[in-house]
């Protein structure tokens, strides 16, 4: 038999959608895409990386004599103190090769058998390294999922993980990617060791590597573009996304950078979550450590976007993202979707791909979270903690508003240059869930919510005098001037000259001019006033005195130690919606703890508890339904995955495949678009 007709290879647990390559006008793309990648700054010099190999370098050097004086001090012989090595690694983007300009590096230290994490590494080497002249910014967070120790080695960030394996020299070629490196070590180890472990089997499973690097950056950079780049908020992070677009890859094994793009929005705004993204069959070993197993593990069924990672233990590597940050991932896939089209067809450029979302104008009602402390350095550690526990707030929200309440978390920070302490804020917009049928003037009561978060942020173990928090209601016309460039409020901008208008109105009438405008509408039709119509502009909860504060420093639940550190916006006198009678009947410095609705969620009544905390109010108008059918999928995928034999089996190899099939071929409704059923195969193509 002819080579022209051996099957070609498969990479991925299913057959390639298509086996196309590019024709001449996608060559033309994909290199105005790389010429825009290269002006967008996305690479670093010569100079640069020559630095960063230094700086490994000598970090490299560092590990090793921390190992050798340890093995020494220790009492071990001469010569085992002459063999005694550490080995380093790289991971993260900057092995994949995407990192770019100031990019931090992640590294992975692998030691031998008689030297632990808990002492000698956060403490013999944080020393080391608190003495080193070059290191800066040394973090050590030895509680975090993954243990590590951050720090600043000639002006690069590193991000250094620590490994001890079972063995008592550790060979200068020693291959993690081996499963026996994972023999007698705990689960900490192990998450230390699957960064590697990851990237080195997704570089093995895409079909080719510099279309999948070119893909990649340039998809990195649209989402931190579109604000949805962060894995601690509840988005994506890097491994997140690397995943993603390795089984697109995948399923177009010949296909080119712009084309790779394209196909991306293409085939995840149609996915249907939560059928799991792999890159190859769930692997089980005998090691006996778990995997992601919906059928064996109910957490794994409330996994709403399972991102698997492919070298064992196979782990969801999205479990932060939340329903809330899953709808505002759709809207953009979708956003990408639409602007990818117009630039298949001549109508767009890149740079239409890249424009910032615009947050600020998207919603009527925002949380903000004010950080505060007395200096950069502590304002830098306290930061650090409160972002790491904002996705609580999210989910907190969602909690005891059944869902009906949504948030958008912003993962961009904003600092107001007027305090005279460090300070630094962060955002989250706030809807009703779209499509659910409220009695007006019915009221989300969140201050409970936030009233627990603030108690779950006060009792960071590093807590010092001065680490202050606040969370304030804001409308869109009170946001502060200084989260806008050049301090001033950008107006509202025009319909972007290459985006075309949709022919069908949306439901009140209106039509729709840009995905962008599209987001910004049905966020609008939440209301005049989504919160306790008090007049009050803004409505701070501060965060309360600190265990560790003296009643006698002379702080108080409203005051803080900085002057003017939470101010309230002039009072609203121009517009908004009259009181409602439950508002009204209380002051605007006093909320409700109220009873809730087993049903709806809603407040009924109470009594006073505290002071200004965010009290949002629902509305009816209706809005367009995103997403609506992840819940009857979900429920469908766990009981056809609970169905099949095993995850890593060819059973279920054959139903991950059927499932996908039928969900790229399936027409499925988001904001109202429909995808007709006929052309959508050959479009796939």
């Amino acid at each position: 038999m002819a080579s022209g007709s051996d099957p070609p290879k498969q990479y991925g647990i299913t057959k390639p959608l298509s086996l196309l390559g590019p024709v001449e006008a996608d060559l033309q793309r994909t290199a105005d895409l790389e010429k825009f990648l290269v002006e967008a700054g996305l690479y670093e010099s010569p100079d640069e990386s020559a630095r960063r190999e230094e700086v490994l370098g000598k970090l490299d050097q560092i590990v090793k004599d921390w190992v050798k004086q340890l093995t020494s001090q220790r009492g071990y012989t001469d010569q085992m103190v002459e063999e005694a090595n550490a080995v380093l690694f790289t991971f993260g983007s900057y092995r994949l090769g995407v990192h770019g300009p100031g990019a931090d590096i992640d590294t992975l230290c692998v030691g031998p058998s008689y030297v632990n994490r808990e002492e000698d590494f956060f403490i013999v080497l944080h020393g080391i390294l608190a003495q080193t002249e070059d290191v800066t910014e040394l973090q050590p967070v030895p509680d975090a999922h993954v243990p590590v120790m951050k720090f600043k080695f000639h002006g690069i960030s590193i991000d250094l993980l620590y490994a001890s394996v079972s063995l008592l020299v550790v060979p200068a070629d020693l291959d993690i990617s081996q499963g026996s490196v994972l023999y007698d070590i705990d689960e900490a180890t192990v998450r230390s060791l699957n960064g590697c472990r990851v990237v080195d089997q997704i570089i093995r499973l895409v079909p080719n590597i510099e279309n999948f690097r070119t893909t990649l950056r340039c998809l990195k950079y649209w989402a931190k573009r579109r604000g949805v780049y962060s894995n601690v908020t509840g988005f994506l992070g890097g491994v997140n996304w690397a995943l993603l677009v390795a089984r697109v890859c995948q399923l177009y094994p010949n296909a080119v950078p712009s084309m790779l793009v394209s196909r991306f929005f293409r085939v995840f705004t149609q996915w249907q979550w939560p059928n799991p993204v792999m890159l190859c069959s769930i692997e089980e070993d005998d090691v006996g450590f778990p995997v992601w197993d919906p059928r064996k593990n109910p957490r794994d069924r409330c996994h709403h976007m399972p991102i698997i990672t492919p070298a064992y233990p196979c782990m969801n590597s999205s479990y932060n993202v939340s329903t809330s940050t899953l709808r505002v991932m759709m809207e953009q896939f979708q956003f990408g979707n639409k602007i990818c089209q117009e630039i298949e067809m001549n109508k767009a450029s890149w740079s239409a791909l890249f424009e910032p979302f615009q947050f600020f104008e998207a919603y009527k009602n925002y949380l903000q979270v004010d950080i505060i402390a007395e200096d950069d350095e502590d304002l830098r550690l306290w930061k650090g903690w409160v972002e790491s526990r904002l996705r609580q707030l999210t989910l907190k929200i969602e909690r005891d508003t059944y869902g009906m309440l949504q948030c958008h978390p912003y993962p961009h920070e904003y600092a107001d240059p007027s305090r005279q302490c460090a300070h630094c804020a962060f955002f989250m917009g706030l809807s009703r869930k779209e499509g659910v049928k409220i009695q007006e003037g019915q009221q989300f009561d969140i201050r409970g919510t936030v009233d627990e978060f603030r108690h779950d942020i006060i009792l960071y173990m590093f807590w010092k005098p001065g680490m202050e928090l606040a969370v304030s209601h804001v409308r869109r016309k009170q946001i502060p001037a200084y989260v806008f460039p050049e301090g001033y409020k950008r107006p509202r901008p025009s319909r972007h000259v290459n985006h075309q208008s949709d022919k069908n109105d949306t439901e009140d009438g209106t039509v729709t001019r840009s995905p962008d405008s599209q987001l910004k509408r049905k966020h609008d039709s939440v209301g005049t006033d989504d919160i306790e119509p008090s007049r009050s502009a803004k409505r701070s909860s501060v965060s309360p005195v600190h265990p560790k504060n003296s009643p006698q420093s002379g702080s108080t639940g409203d005051e803080t130690r900085c002057n003017n550190q939470i101010k309230k916006a002039p009072s609203d006198a121009s517009g908004g919606s009259p009181a409602s009678p439950q508002a009204s009947e209380r002051s605007p410095d006093t909320i409700v703890s109220a009873p809730r609705c087993t049903t709806t969620g809603v407040v009924c009544s109470g009594d006073a508890v505290s002071k200004h905390v965010p009290l949002v109010e629902n509305c009816t108008t209706p809005t367009v339904a995103v997403c609506t059918t992840l819940k009857r999928v979900a429920e469908k995928v766990v009981s056809e995955l609970v169905g099949s034999e095993r995850l890593g089996s060819n059973n279920s190899a054959e139903l991950l495949e059927s499932m996908e099939k039928d969900v790229l071929a399936e027409n499925v409704r988001f904001g109202g678009n429909g995808v007709t059923q006929g052309g959508l195969p050959e479009e796939l193509e």
